[in-house]
Order: C-alpha cells, then sequence, then structure tokens
C-alpha cells in the first residue's frame, strides 16, 4: 500500500482507482492513472511536495509526475443537479467508503500499487461480463451519471457491453424526477463531446433517447424520429482526410445538419456551443441543401453560387474541399461538378476586375457575373 520506491509516498497508503484499473483489466490503452491517498490530512500532502488543485475537494499534483492523488473522501447529497454535493474528506475515510461513492462498479475498483485489487461491488465480474452497473442507490443522486453511463456505452459498446437493466431504470428515474434539468448546458455539452470522440457515440444518443433523457436535454434531434435514425447513420460517413482533432466536430455537424436554422440555433445556444461547431453545422446544412436540391439534376450556376458565398468560400477556400466530399459520399457526379465549378470560379479574382476599371457596386456585380459563368460552364 504504501509506495517505498517513491520518496514523496513513503508511508503514504495509496491505491491506483478508477479508469486507469478498469481498462488496464480490460486491454484499453491506459493515458492517465489517477490515486487515492487514505489516512493522509492535506498539511501532510503539501509538506510533500503535492500541488493542490482540487477546489471543491483535496486534490493534490505529484511533484515529479503530474499525476493527481486525491483524499479519500465521501459525498452527501445537499441539493440539485451534479454540484448539489457536500464532500466530507478526513483522515477517517476508508478505501471502501471512497469507492462506494463512485457511479459504476467498473469504476469503483482501486489496486495497490503492487497491483491488488480491491473490489468490493464486484467491477471485475461486471467486466468480464461485459455490464454497466452503479454501485449503489445513490446513483439516482447525481443526473450526470445517466449522461456518462451512456458515454461508457458509447466507449465500449463494440465490445458487447450493455447497460444492466436495473440500472436503465434509475437512469429513467432521475430523467422522471426533473433532476436532469439542473444540469448546467456546459457539463451536458462536455459529455456530449466526450461522446462524440468515443468509437460509437451514435449509442450515446441511443442509450439517453431510451430513458427520456434526450427529449429533455435535446429535443430537436427527437422532433422527427426518422430523421434521428438518419443521422446518427451519419455519424461515421465523413469527409476524407480530415484531421483527427476536427472528427468531434464533423461528427456534431453531421447529426444536426437536417436540422433547421431556428432548430439548430436554439440547440447550439442552449449548450453554448463552441462557435467552430456551430458554423461548421451551419455549412453542412448548406451543403445538405444543396445536394438535395439537385436530386437527380444538376443545380444551376446560381444555386452552387449562393453556396459558395453562404460557407465563406472566397475568404475560407479550405472549407470547400471537405464540404465537396461530405457530398460525394452520396452523390459522386455532384461532388465533381462542384469541384470543377469551384476552381474555375477561383481564379476569377477581384484585382484582375480592379485593374479592368471596375469598382464599387459594378466591381461586386461583375465578379459575381464571371463567377457565375465560370461556374455554369463547369456544371
Amino acid at each position: 500500500m504504501a509506495e517505498g520506491r517513491d520518496p514523496h509516498l513513503h508511508g503514504l497508503e495509496v491505491y491506483r482507482v478508477g479508469g486507469a484499473v478498469r481498462d488496464a483489466r480490460l486491454g484499453w490503452p491506459v493515458y492517465d492513472n489517477d490515486w487515492v491517498v487514505v489516512g493522509a490530512t492535506p498539511e501532510a500532502m503539501t509538506r510533500r511536495g503535492f500541488k493542490p488543485v482540487g477546489r471543491d475537494f483535496p486534490v493534490f499534483l505529484h511533484p515529479e509526475t503530474h499525476e493527481e492523488y486525491a483524499l479519500a473522501r465521501t459525498e452527501r447529497k445537499s441539493g440539485h443537479g451534479y454540484t448539489g454535493f457536500t464532500v466530507h474528506a478526513s483522515p477517517a475515510v476508508t478505501l471502501e467508503e471512497d469507492l462506494a461513492r463512485r457511479d459504476l462498479t467498473i469504476n469503483a475498483m482501486a489496486e495497490t500499487p503492487e497491483g491488488e485489487l480491491v473490489d468490493p461491488h464486484g467491477g471485475l465480474a461486471d467486466l468480464e461480463a461485459r455490464r454497466l452497473r452503479h454501485v449503489s442507490p445513490a446513483f439516482v443522486e447525481d443526473p450526470l451519471r445517466v449522461l456518462r453511463t451512456a458515454r461508457f456505452l458509447a466507449r465500449y459498446a463494440g465490445l458487447g457491453f450493455v447497460i444492466a437493466d436495473e440500472t436503465r431504470a434509475l437512469m429513467a428515474e432521475l430523467v422522471d424526477s426533473g433532476e436532469l434539468t439542473h444540469l448546467v448546458a456546459e457539463r451536458v455539452w462536455t459529455e456530449t463531446e466526450k461522446a462524440l470522440g468515443e468509437p460509437w457515440p451514435e449509442v450515446y444518443f441511443q442509450a439517453l433517447d431510451e430513458c427520456g433523457a434526450l427529449a429533455q436535454l435535446l429535443p430537436e434531434l427527437v422532433a422527427d424520429r426518422e430523421a434521428l435514425d438518419e443521422a446518427l447513420g451519419r455519424l461515421h460517413r465523413l469527409p476524407e482526410d480530415i484531421e483527427a482533432e476536427q472528427e468531434i466536430r464533423w461528427r456534431w455537424a453531421r447529426l444536426v445538419e437536417h436540422l433547421g436554422e431556428s432548430a439548430r440555433t436554439a440547440l447550439a445556444e442552449r449548450l453554448r456551443l463552441p462557435r467552430a461547431h456551430a458554423d461548421l453545422a451551419r455549412q453542412a446544412a448548406l451543403t445538405r441543401q444543396l445536394r438535395l436540391e439537385a436530386g437527380c439534376e444538376t443545380p444551376d450556376g446560381a444555386r452552387v453560387l449562393a453556396w459558395l458565398d453562404g460557407i465563406d468560400a472566397w475568404r475560407r477556400s479550405e472549407r470547400v474541399a471537405p464540404l465537396v466530399s461530405l457530398v460525394s459520399l452520396d452523390d459522386p457526379g455532384l461532388a465533381v461538378g462542384l469541384a470543377l465549378a469551384w476552381r474555375l470560379a477561383a481564379q476569377i479574382l477581384p484585382r484582375v476586375l480592379v485593374e479592368e476599371g471596375f469598382k464599387g457596386r459594378a466591381l461586386g456585380e461583375e465578379l459575381a457575373r464571371r463567377r457565375r459563368e465560370a461556374i455554369d460552364a463547369a456544371l
């Protein structure tokens, strides 16, 4: 329990906890370690060189590894939402008491520095059974756990994981209680953003829908069930050659591209969505509309020019290629035409027209006319 090799930890009762324990036994990559310290005080940690970083409870960074070490603590419900808890941390809190406050059994395992497992709630058995199960009835005290459980399912669904029936019942109970309405927008978006980065993001929205949470948190998505099913199917159909850090943004855009502008705006404002995400969703919606209007016919030059104007292609030319790639997923022929139209229209430069004597309103009109002419020729 005490880590003798590290002088900063010598004499402390330390356990690795949570995700690192879970994923190591699952064969999943482990990127970060979290530790719980039992029987220590904040003063003792600072004397050893640990830097305090926790605002609501005692969490410290190791002076060399910078890993997080939290003092064992308990929580008691004292208000609404995920912040409505009174935290108690003291040397008297045991490891078992600390683990009991966690959400799922697979997250409530610990191990000693020597690798000995401490598993009072059957987390390993649930891990082997591919089951997401709550630790205790206190699950219903924190509405954020509904989203977290759905997110874990989005991570592990491909491995055969399911949510235990009794846990699903508690998720629905939390929804019915109205506790979800106390979640702040930033937390809802944080969990949703993380879920969009998981291997099976569609499962997150399906799980929330099944317990009624989606209708409360993202009602715009459930207004049309058929459209929602199609949207979830699009989450894996992304433009080619986008960078990894852009994947979440594109998945959000694909999820909401079918919504009307007012619904997309309301959703973005309520979630306090980052501007880049909201704007990409708008671009994807404009592109979808262009493709749908084209149908089996090639769109006219005016419509394509309006699309290029709408996505601000003339100033943000890097936007065109991924959106054309998006079109190619459903209409390769149209994508070829759009790519050629863009290439020709982009060669019509304002400075050339200025050199010809155009200025003011006449410059803008002539620029649009020649670009439209180039697009028509391409199409």
